[in-house]
């Protein structure tokens, strides 16, 4: 599924955060949201990437936004990277699994961000690093993919401020 497009409606989800509350896009209506989904818990680029929305958070709440992390990994991985990096904002767990015992995100793939993915000439699939800015009325605003962390959270910010 390909990744949804501005201007279309942000698909509705219901997860659970590090401390196992749930939540709902519906929770978030009537102000901006940023939307992060990250590969992995405690790698590097995704630590970078948490705590520079953390820094930035701030900036985020005087405008009214929220923002919320969004990976496969369970909510035990998430309480532990939350509080190893003092992250103050919800990272959520999309951490359905198939069948087979592989991972099935289905929030991920609803917003088409799970995708087949290359290293060292071995194909799997994982989260491409994708952040979604979801307007006041719950549609996508801007959609950054492929993310490179340096300097992302400040540029979400300029993007936010536009809206």
């Amino acid at each position: 599924m390909p990744p949804v497009e501005p201007g279309k409606k942000a698909p509705a989800f219901t997860l659970k955060d590090q401390e196992g509350k749930t939540h709902k896009l519906a929770d978030y209506a009537g102000s901006p949201l940023i939307l992060y989904f990250y590969p992995k818990d405690d790698t590097s680029g995704c630590t970078d990437q948490a705590c520079q929305f953390r820094d930035t958070l701030p900036k985020f709440n005087k405008l009214k936004a929220k923002v919320l992390g969004v990976s496969i990994m369970d909510t035990k991985s998430k309480a532990k990277f939350a509080a190893k990096n003092d992250l103050n904002f919800p990272i959520l767990a999309d951490d359905a699994v198939n069948d087979e015992g592989k991972p099935d995100p289905k929030v991920a793939q609803k917003y088409g961000v799970w995708a087949e993915k290359s290293m060292y000439g071995r194909q799997y699939m994982g989260i491409e690093r994708t952040t979604f800015l979801i307007g006041p009325d719950g549609k996508v605003a801007k959609r950054w993919d492929k993310v490179k962390v340096p300097g992302h959270a400040e540029e979400v910010l300029e993007a936010l401020k536009q809206l």
